[in-house]
């Protein structure tokens, strides 16, 4: 009887939408928005001036979000800046909300099949999202932050993911490239890039050949959900003078056995 009345009551609420306005709510989701886009964090002097907030209000914010664990501060630099826990709350509201469980122990697997830094990523609004990695054993090792983003034109991940996406969907992230040009060996052009994808699709894995970091090459491939779906990929990367032609057939073969045993945990059946 609760629920009944609260969902007749939604449609009243939203013709005074202005009487359940809460002005501290917008202002702290106004908080977390603008450090999301400060990688190194930012001071309160300046997320008040951004953010046209009083000091005193502002103080009240970020320090709540500490205490919460949604902002860490730095006492040394006066900085505060997103924590991982967004990260999780973000990870908690995809269908696959268990991914990442099922995920973490297969990448620490694959590490210690190919030695080299294992990692999984997934989509993001318009470019792929780095979430979590396995360390590799070697001393000269890659090491990258949960959140940061990565091109899709350039990277192994990327390729990964939107070789088997839906037709529709796909274009929708392409429109949204640049094709970026890191070195000679960067592709850059949706027609390349297509060519490049039906590679991926043949192989059944993706490789960036040193087309964003001269010296770095990355292989990966995709995880599908029980729909088919592409829920994100797994990668590893490493200098190339370990991943040798030789070591990339080698690695390639383990990244693909360990990518379809994380898709067939999450339902995944190949028609």
């Amino acid at each position: 009887m609760f629920i009944s009345n609260m969902e007749n009551a939604i449609p009243n609420m939203e013709k005074n939408e202005d009487n359940y306005k809460v002005p501290n709510l917008e202002k702290g989701i106004a908080v977390l928005e603008y450090l999301s886009l400060k990688k190194g964090g930012e001071t309160l002097q300046n997320i008040k001036t951004e953010l046209s907030i009083s000091q005193t209000t502002a103080y009240r914010i970020l320090n709540t979000l500490v205490r919460l664990e949604y902002l860490v501060y730095n006492e040394d630099t006066k900085r505060y800046r997103i924590s991982r826990k967004l990260l999780t709350l973000g990870f908690r509201s995809l269908d696959e909300h268990n991914l990442l469980e099922i995920v973490l122990p297969r990448l620490q697997e694959l590490r210690d099949k190919v030695k080299e830094t294992a990692c999984f990523g997934l989509l993001g609004e318009e470019k792929g999202i780095f979430i979590e990695q396995a360390l590799g054993n070697h001393t000269f090792r890659f090491f990258l932050s949960p959140g940061k983003s990565f091109e899709l034109h350039c990277s192994a991940p990327g390729k990964a993911i939107m070789a088997y996406l839906p037709n529709i969907v796909r274009n929708r992230y392409i429109s949204y490239m640049k094709f970026t040009r890191y070195n000679s060996r960067t592709i850059t052009s949706e027609e390349a890039y297509l060519q490049e994808l039906e590679k991926v699709r043949q192989r059944g894995y993706a490789l960036d050949n040193e087309e964003e970091l001269s010296g770095v090459i990355c292989i990966g491939a995709p995880l599908f959900n029980y729909t088919g779906y592409p829920a994100g990929a797994i990668w590893i990367s490493g200098p190339k003078d370990r991943l040798t032609p030789d070591a990339i057939r080698t690695s390639a073969g383990h990244i693909k056995d360990i990518a379809r045993l994380i898709s067939t945990e999450l339902g995944y059946r190949k028609a």
